[in-house]
């Protein structure tokens, strides 16, 4: 059986989510408006295959939701070339440091990020 592999992925928020969601707003003072508002995630499966079971609000078999209720809004699309150049990694704890590394990066740079 293959090993698990994570990755990560962005999606780019439409900006609604910025004038509309007071604890995102909160966590992106930095934010000018200019850039996109994106969030920023890790996934055993691919991209695509997690960006859908945002949109749908995916539940697991236990019955709990897994899906980000701000992707499930205010998702509009995938944003690979701001993930593509990230290799998959072994362990999901190498994948959560790598989640939250990139979103901070990608707030230095002025983008409003949301993150688990």
């Amino acid at each position: 059986m293959p090993k698990t592999q994570y990755r990560i992925y962005v999606v780019e928020l439409s900006k609604k989510v910025f004038t509309e969601n007071t604890k995102f707003r909160a966590a992106n003072l930095q934010f000018n408006g200019v850039l996109e508002c994106l969030y920023v995630g890790m996934t055993s499966k691919t991209p695509k295959e997690r960006f859908l079971q945002h949109k749908t609000g995916y539940r697991n078999k236990k019955g709990y939701k897994i899906s980000s209720n701000i992707v499930e809004r205010y998702g509009l699309y995938l944003r690979p070339s701001l993930y593509n150049h990230i290799e998959p990694m072994a362990t999901r704890q190498e994948a959560l440091k790598m989640e939250e590394t990139l979103a901070l990066e990608l707030r230095r740079q002025r983008y409003a990020v949301w993150y688990n």
